[in-house]
């Protein structure tokens, strides 16, 4: 039976000018699961395996306070192939990939600590504290430790995309700053109006008071052993201590108790972990 519509033979012959080829599919390249844990971060600065990002280096110290070890890292996944679109993830061995709130529960079943009411603190009373600093780190530290990143190249924000910080600075502030064009404006309301000096000044405070709270403990609030507010101070003292302007970093130079700490507990957290060339993937 003839063909109800047969393709001129121009159009054949240009078609022919641009033949379809198909080629077979692209294989993974890791599609076996890791041999052992591997933690997805943020690339570090240095040899000390330790994550450039203050979120990522939180769980770092947190799996290595904890007592886990042999946790291989991973560099190489960007925080659009994480889950949530943000890093840390946990990848474990039988192929499962936890995100950053699904830690401490994985710990807890390596280690076989199914109860902590109290997550290490010594009665409630110092786990009620805890909430206090975590909310001091988290807001005036932080704050500060973001205004001393440097800024962008011109040329560098021409040629990249721009990055959209997961917690702009504004929300951050307690109080948050007021805008630009004030309160009894006619127009709408725009912008922030952000105060370096008083930035510095509350960053300032914290430290003053985060090293005449830790004193000379071993830990915080006196706990005899770490706890989640020691991995998230050691987050941001080594953040500003390796990453920060020279502005930032002073202050904590200043006190003696604090540089040691550090330096005692960033022996244990990068001893925890592995070269990322020995994982599997």
């Amino acid at each position: 039976m003839p063909a109800l519509m047969e393709v001129p033979p121009a159009i054949a012959h240009l078609f022919s000018l641009f033949p379809l080829h198909t080629f077979p599919a692209i294989k993974p390249q890791s599609g076996a699961p890791p041999r052992v844990p591997t933690l997805w971060i943020q690339p570090p600065s240095s040899t000390l395996r330790l994550s450039t990002d203050v979120e990522c280096l939180k769980w770092q110290a947190y799996l290595a306070l904890r007592g886990v070890t042999k946790i291989a890292l991973r560099y190489d996944v960007a925080p659009e192939g994480a889950k949530g679109a943000r890093l840390p993830n946990l990848h474990l061995a039988d192929g499962e990939l936890h995100p950053a709130q699904l830690i401490p529960t994985w710990v807890d079943e390596v280690l076989g600590e199914s109860e902590r009411p109290l997550e290490g603190y010594k009665d409630q009373a110092a786990l009620d504290e805890s909430r206090a600093w975590v909310s001091l780190l988290e807001g005036d530290v932080h704050a500060a430790l973001i205004m001393a990143q440097p800024s962008p190249s011109y040329l560098w924000s021409l040629l990249s995309f721009p990055i959209t910080p997961s917690r702009p600075l504004e929300s951050i502030l307690s109080p948050p700053p007021p805008p630009l064009s004030g309160l009894s404006t006619v127009f709408p309301i725009f912008g922030t109006r952000l105060s370096p000096k008083h930035v510095e000044s509350k960053y300032c405070d914290a430290i003053s008071t985060i090293a005449d709270r830790l004193g000379t403990d071993k830990w915080f609030l006196g706990s005899s052993d770490p706890t989640p507010l020691d991995a998230l101070v050691f987050a941001y003292l080594h953040s500003i201590l390796h990453n920060a302007n020279h502005i930032v970093r002073t202050e904590v130079t200043r006190r003696v108790n604090l540089v040691a700490w550090e330096l005692r507990v960033r022996g244990i957290v990068s001893g925890a972990f592995t070269r990322p060339e020995e994982a599997v993937l």
